[in-house]
């Protein structure tokens, strides 16, 4: 047996890197397993996916609404006054006062 199949077994036909070292397995990239790392896990049925979803909702929505308010809040403000005045002004001129006004500048 050569020396560097021992290093390849379990890879199958598994490329050679960029210097000729053999990369690991799927999940295993670069080499041994690194030593020291715990995991801790939670059954699933002991999880609460939706644990506070509520109460981020809503200051989570609180917080991009203050952030964002002064764009779109100032434009809105001045367009709902523009329409207003428009609103007013087409009433009056289509009302009898504003056609006896305006009724010879045509």
């Amino acid at each position: 047996m050569r020396p560097t199949q021992a290093l390849r077994s379990g890879g199958g036909d598994a490329p050679l890197g960029r210097h000729g070292k053999y990369l690991g397995s799927w999940g295993n990239f670069g080499g041994m397993k690194q030593k020291g790392i715990i995991t801790y896990t939670i059954s699933q049925n002991r999880q609460n996916p939706l644990a506070g979803t509520a109460h981020d909702a809503v200051f989570n929505t609180w917080r991009r609404f203050s952030k964002q308010v002064l764009y779109f809040a100032p434009p809105l403000v001045a367009f709902y006054y523009a329409m207003s005045w428009a609103t007013e002004r087409n009433h009056y001129l289509n009302s009898k006062e504003g056609r006896k006004e305006f009724a010879g500048s045509e």
